[in-house]
């Protein structure tokens, strides 16, 4: 009886939307957000394959929203130096939910996988219906960077 016609009236979530609630939720984006709202927005968010040594952006493209790694492996690169990996459950570009900016750096995929992206208007939209969790949000998202700049000072003042 596992088709029974009654077994998902109530549980909406399929199981990938549920892994990708669920990688997003152990991120300091979603820190706060109810399981609930996560879930709701991961079932609009865009899963894309990716080939090993697939280009996921290139520098000087439009950004479009943050990208989380669900499985595979990036490496993001600019002037010949690697400026990070991230394997699941990590996320990056999230500067493209701040600002309409260019990416600064180039993203590839060392390891063929799928990646989720969590687009700025959907977050826009989303903002407009839940505003004070849209507020939360931001706020995750200015201590998010706020941390990763800090960072990058600390690497820069290690090399003067």
């Amino acid at each position: 009886m596992d088709n029974f016609f009654w077994s998902n009236l109530f549980n909406r979530v399929s199981d990938e939307t549920g892994v990708i609630a669920d990688f997003w939720r152990a991120t300091p984006l979603f820190r706060n957000i109810p399981l609930r709202h996560v879930q709701a927005l991961a079932e609009n968010m865009h899963v894309r394959h990716y080939q090993q040594d697939e280009w996921v952006f290139r520098e000087g493209d439009q950004g479009a929203g943050a990208i989380l790694v669900l499985e595979g492996r990036v490496r993001v690169v600019a002037n010949q130096t690697t400026l990070a990996e991230f394997d699941a459950g990590d996320f990056f570009g999230e500067i493209a939910l701040a600002e309409n900016e260019n990416r600064t750096a180039d993203a590839l995929c060392t390891e063929a996988g799928r990646l989720v992206y969590f687009l700025k208007q959907d977050l826009e939209e989303w903002i407009e219906v839940e505003p004070r969790l849209g507020a939360v949000f931001l706020v995750n998202l200015a201590s998010t960077l706020a941390q990763r700049l800090h960072r990058a000072n600390q690497l820069i003042a290690e090399k003067i």
